[in-house]
């Protein structure tokens, strides 16, 4: 029996159909995501975005229950006002990435827990897509890495161009990845570009979700957990039913069919509201 769902975000509930399904989920997506948790069953939301990102969906459903946010490094319930964890990257080691970064001239922004910052010398056109998804303006500073040093930065996001550069982003981290962690995200609206996720060490969506069942007092096999990216896998493995969007990658799709029948589900793609399908399903 399902007590809980996980519910990755962009490419999931929010799509690139603007005014159908983006920045906002569908209206009928809220209603039903508000007619489940009426039924008792927690939504959590988990994403690489801030909360202010999505403090409209958990409004507007009503999700009054904790979320992961910035890719496991705050989880949170807005409504609420409750930060149950935020994982601060050290000041040093947080300004030393963003310089090794922009120096390679890659875009790249720091989150702390209410908001985002970017060089005045990086503004493009990356910044105008970014602030849609974000639904927020960033402030500007003149010197990312020297802000980062009076910060609680909880992610840093590295913005790769396409699927090449992102091997370049990579080895760039090489000389952090004893004391961070990086995973990687995308946005339909965004594509080609992927998002860099840079988190402490050790932090990151699965170990997020540790946290809230913990809270919740949630098993595991009583989660269901619904992605469209491969690395929304560290996620749902662990969780007893699973489910990809028809948008998702190949490999989520074959990776959430290891689950034992009737556990798993392939739906349609965001932009035909596939998820209600996932909810459909399992009759939620």
């Amino acid at each position: 029996m399902i007590k809980a769902i996980l519910l990755d975000v962009d490419g999931v509930i929010v799509g690139e159909k603007i005014r159908f399904n983006s920045p906002y989920p569908n209206s009928n997506v809220i209603k039903r995501l508000k007619s489940i948790c009426q039924k008792g069953i927690p939504i959590s939301l988990c994403t690489a975005k801030p909360h202010y990102s999505v403090q409209k969906i958990i409004d507007d459903a009503k999700l009054d229950n904790l979320h992961i946010t910035n890719g496991g490094g705050v989880i949170i319930d807005p409504i609420n006002k409750v930060v149950l964890k935020k994982y601060v990257i050290n000041p040093q080691k947080a300004s030393e990435v963003i310089k090794t970064y922009l120096t390679n001239d890659v875009y790249t922004e720091f989150y702390s827990v209410d908001e985002y910052i970017i060089q005045q010398s990086q503004i493009s056109e990356i910044t105008k897509t970014h602030t849609h998804i974000l639904q927020r303006e960033p402030r500007i500073v003149l010197s990312l890495s020297e802000e980062a040093l009076n910060s609680e930065v909880v992610k840093i996001m590295p913005i790769a161009k396409d699927e090449f550069s992102k091997l370049k982003l990579i080895l760039l981290f090489e000389p952090f990845k004893k004391d961070l962690t990086l995973s990687w995200g995308i946005h339909p609206i965004a594509l080609p570009h992927q998002f860099g996720i840079i988190t402490s060490k050790g932090i990151s969506k699965q170990q997020a979700v540790q946290e809230v069942t913990k809270s919740e007092n949630v098993k595991a096999d009583e989660i269901l957990a619904i992605g469209d990216s491969t690395s929304d896998w560290q996620f749902i493995e662990n969780c007893g039913y699973g489910a990809a969007m028809g948008n998702a990658s190949e490999d989520l799709k074959r990776l959430v069919k290891t689950k034992q029948q009737g556990n798993y589900f392939v739906g349609k793609s965001v932009d035909e509201n596939g998820i209600l399908d996932i909810f459909d399903y399992f009759s939620l």
